[in-house]
């Protein structure tokens, strides 16, 4: 890893990436992308070290309260936020000043700030978004072989569930030819009910490949799939959008699954309620008692 001082913490957004890079070498990911403008190798982070004091000047500024998010580029609970701890100060911030919060990760990690999470959604709105990409745990470990497996994930869904933190999962990518399996998407979705997810997003079954991540992608499926890189080749040349071919039905599984079971699963909603800040009102703390 490797420091530098930014200019500025928030986006227009309220969004921040406390660090810049990844270590979960997940095959897929998009983060890698040139477009991105990444002058660093991928692998080594870059922690920016005074995000926590800009990210408080700037809540100081701010006339209202808002959401803030963090994990849109870069998971917040790398390894080194063992040691680092900024996610955890922004966490602490947030409490402190009265703002919600809203995070996106592939780690179990997260428990570790269950008490802050707790208490900026006693006094507001926490929200933790999970990735699930595929319910078979070998095949996990190919596609995301550095952070926790899904098994770890959905324990870690279970327990903010119960705690009373209200969790969102993100169903991508699902790889063509790969993940895009009946049998998976029933598995992955069984599990959310399980573990009382609000709402689960999904984009579609495919994915996105670009210069960048289109390289890496394709390392990867030589090394884990002998045989695969060719049949995309074959199948997509370059394109950006790669939809799998069984996208329609597997949809239509999604969208039915989640409207029986109770999740939310219309994308608007979910980001509109997500980005919604929701300060508790007085009678409805009083009626805890």
């Amino acid at each position: 890893m490797h420091f530098v001082r930014a200019k500025g913490i928030l986006s227009a957004q309220n969004g921040m990436n406390l660090y810049r890079g990844c270590t979960h070498g997940c095959i897929y990911c998009d983060s890698r992308s040139r477009c991105y403008h990444m002058e660093h190798d991928f692998e080594d982070i870059e922690v920016k070290e005074n995000a926590i004091e800009l990210l408080e000047q700037a809540l100081q500024r701010k006339r209202a309260k808002c959401m803030l998010s963090t994990g849109a580029m870069t998971d917040p609970y790398l390894p080194l936020e063992d040691e680092i701890f900024s996610v955890r100060r922004a966490l602490e911030l947030a409490d402190r000043y009265g703002f919600g919060f809203t995070l996106q990760t592939k780690s179990s990690r997260v428990l570790r700030d269950l008490d802050l999470l707790k208490s900026i959604q006693n006094q507001g709105k926490c929200v933790v978004q999970m990735t699930l990409t595929t319910y078979d745990e070998a095949l996990c470990r190919k596609l995301e072989p550095n952070v926790s497996t899904t098994k770890e994930r959905i324990e870690a869904l279970k327990q903010l569930h119960e705690a009373g933190i209200p969790t969102v999962v993100w169903l991508c990518p699902i790889l063509p030819f790969i993940n895009d399996t009946e049998e998976n998407i029933r598995g992955i979705l069984n599990a959310c009910a399980e573990a009382g997810v609000l709402g689960v997003i999904c984009f579609g079954m495919g994915l996105t490949l670009r210069e960048g991540n289109r390289e890496y992608f394709y390392e990867q499926l030589d090394r884990h799939f002998p045989g695969m890189k060719e049949q995309y080749i074959r199948a997509y040349g370059i394109q950006y959008e790669l939809q799998s071919p069984r996208n329609s039905r597997l949809m239509e599984l999604f969208h039915r699954f989640c409207e029986e079971a109770g999740m939310l699963h219309d994308n608007r909603q979910i980001f509109t309620y997500l980005h919604t800040w929701e300060e508790k009102r007085e009678w409805d703390q009083l009626s805890l008692f």
